[in-house]
């Protein structure tokens, strides 16, 4: 097989369509490409919300990556059952939310859990439930730098950061400051929109240091900026869709080097007449949410173009006397990967280009068991 086919599988009969299929060796080189683009590892707390696995959280644990991020309860939940050490819960946990936590800091003691608050109200209900259960745990100020989605202005935070260090059952400790907004296909461009927006960072923790006497700690970026803040002295870098990439990301963060590591494979099962070709990819098998243009490409198919889309079926156009026939197999790269992995329980694996067995998308469910 040429480096060109890597994606296809010998027993591809074997496999039904949809799935998800995932290629470990390229998930390990990805990590490898990860570690390489920052000088400790120990900088590294990567998103767990694209692969929602815990067979590659071992797989990142195995490499000696310790430190995680998460969007979810279950995702928290995932990686504590692994043993992960550090899992921050990148979300403010409101309204019950708050107890399921508390019930995690108390049924997985080995894991160190934190939370972000953008607000004095919540984070009043946070350390009230978790010293009501005579428990503590650590929480980061979630920044807005113009992402404009949650989030304090850092320039409002210090009265903030303040008033929580007096709060019983959470320990403030440091800054969040996500700029998922910042995805210019220039990376000088966008490098320059994230030192500007990381400045009112630093002089936040300047703030911090001078009034309280201790250095917060700082968790910066997503995958669009984490080659500048991989820079950056005693900042912590979480991207998330490195470890299975997607067409999205490679079109616009051309200076990354991680590769595909999860395809999804599709059928021909109609083909109405001779330009229209039917495949059983739909909105339940792939994510939607961006146009239709921009939702798959296709490895070995790349002339087809997108005429509709529906829960059960994906209808592409191909040229007159086109060589498509029922049956046929296509390997298609998400242009999303991390909403396309939530649609798969199991995750089908190839090894040596033969699928193998299955892992399981354990955090895919709202709730594991808290």
């Amino acid at each position: 097989m040429s480096m060109s086919d890597w994606y296809r599988i010998t027993n591809i009969e074997t496999l039904d369509s949809p799935a998800l299929v995932v290629y470990p060796d390229r998930v390990a080189e990805n990590i490898h490409i990860l570690k390489s683009l920052v000088p400790d590892v120990n900088r590294l707390r990567p998103h767990m919300k694209t692969s929602k696995s815990s067979e590659v959280a071992r797989m990142l644990m195995a490499e000696g990556i310790n430190k995680f991020k998460c969007a979810t309860i279950a995702e928290a939940e995932m990686l504590a059952r692994v043993n992960a050490a550090d899992v921050l819960l990148a979300y403010q946990p409101v309204g019950p939310k708050a107890n399921r936590l508390a019930s995690l800091v108390r049924e997985f003691p080995q894991t160190r859990f934190s939370c972000l608050i953008d607000n004095e109200k919540t984070a009043r209900h946070i350390a009230d439930v978790l010293s009501h259960a005579g428990l503590s745990i650590a929480v980061y100020l979630d920044l807005n730098v113009g992402m404009n989605r949650t989030g304090v202005r850092p320039d409002d935070a210090l009265a903030l950061y303040l008033a929580c260090q007096k709060m019983g059952g959470i320990d403030v400790i440091g800054l969040h400051a996500y700029d998922g907004h910042l995805r210019d296909p220039d990376f000088a461009m966008r490098t320059e929109k994230c030192n500007a927006a990381f400045n009112a960072v630093e002089k936040l923790a300047d703030a911090i240091l001078h009034a309280t006497g201790s250095k917060p700690q700082i968790i910066a970026g997503g995958t669009p900026t984490f080659p500048i803040h991989a820079k950056r002295a005693d900042v912590d870098c979480s991207p998330g869709t490195f470890i299975y990439w997607d067409l999205g990301y490679q079109s616009i963060l051309v200076e990354q080097p991680f590769i595909f590591a999860a395809l999804v494979i599709t059928r021909v099962i109609s083909l109405p007449d001779d330009e229209t070709v039917c495949l059983d990819l739909g909105h339940k098998a792939i994510a939607s949410e961006n146009p239709l243009t921009n939702r798959v490409s296709f490895l070995n198919a790349p002339d087809l173009t997108p005429m509709g889309h529906s829960e059960e079926h994906l209808v592409m156009r191909a040229a007159k006397g086109h060589h498509y026939s029922v049956g046929d197999v296509l390997y298609g790269v998400p242009y999303h990967i991390c909403p396309t992995v939530a649609l798969h329980n199991n995750p089908h694996v190839v090894h040596d280009g033969a699928v193998t067995e299955t892992w399981t998308t354990a955090a895919r469910n709202r709730k594991i068991s808290l």
